[in-house]
């Protein structure tokens, strides 16, 4: 099973929360819109319970996939958790009542191909976003902790792929629901992830720090002017490797969708 070797190489190369010294946050340099960064991931990372619920849900028939899930979970709950013990480290809190909120376990996607392609977005995205402002983050401790979790969620990314094209092998009739998320997630000038496409409505999250704020600040304060076209092409490319097509742009993603519908 591919979740045998993904779990070996976590136990072998995975870096601690206990490794890091919290105490060694240096205050002087904590920023507001770092304190905003850290809560919005929080509240991003939190998400991990009801995703987790979901897939299990989803792939009762698929034991590699669920076992890769729990795996998957393990270390999205510990970036929720490194980004809670920062803020601990400052004096700030999240409202545990916003997390708990997150709760509920996602829906089935259209098909199972279309929730890991999400799953891909969502990972690649954070990856480029935590990576980049840990480029602009000053406080040695939280640059640590971003740069851990952008190479974390690039190794997911990485599994989702492989198991979406092991799926769309086994299903190629899911294809278009394939390309029909990435259309979906890519084609509007914001920043979309899935836990601000179904989670944001919640009455719990008013006046709270969401994903959605991070993705905000990010665009407004540190992202280079073509950033967000720059990220929506990287992810169409990988989406390109996996059904073996040109999605170069969202037109020659709404072409191929429809060559597949027609085929």
């Amino acid at each position: 099973m591919h979740s045998y070797d993904v779990f070996t190489q976590y136990e072998r190369n995975h870096w601690k929360l206990t490794d890091i010294d919290f105490s060694a946050v240096d205050k002087d340099k904590v920023k507001p819109e770092y304190v905003t960064i850290a809560k919005s991931a929080v509240m991003g990372e939190s998400n991990v319970i009801a995703a987790v619920h979901g897939f299990l849900n989803e792939f009762v028939d698929d034991y590699d996939f669920s076992t890769f899930a729990v795996v998957w979970g393990n270390q999205e709950v510990q970036h929720h958790y490194m980004f809670k013990a920062w803020l601990d480290a400052i004096g700030e809190k999240v409202d545990d009542a916003a997390v708990a909120a997150m709760r509920a376990p996602y829906a089935p996607g259209i098909t199972p191909s279309a929730t890991l392609a999400t799953n891909i977005i969502s990972e690649l995205t954070v990856n480029h976003i935590y990576r980049r402002v840990a480029s602009a983050v000053d406080e040695p401790v939280l640059n640590t902790l971003l740069l851990n979790a952008s190479r974390d969620e690039a190794g997911h990314a990485r599994e989702f792929i492989h198991y979406c094209k092991e799926r769309l092998l086994r299903h190629p009739e899911e294809t278009a629901s394939v390309l029909e998320t990435l259309y979906v997630y890519t084609s509007d000038k914001r920043i979309k992830h899935p836990v601000g496409i179904f989670k944001s409505e919640l009455t719990e999250l008013e006046d709270h720090e969401t994903i959605d704020t991070a993705f905000e600040l990010f665009l407004e304060r540190i992202a280079d002017a073509d950033e967000l076209l720059e990220l929506q092409g990287k992810i169409r490319k990988v989406f390109g490797t996996i059904v073996d097509m040109d999605l170069s742009s969202n037109g020659k993603v709404r072409r191929a969708l429809a060559e597949v519908i027609a085929a």
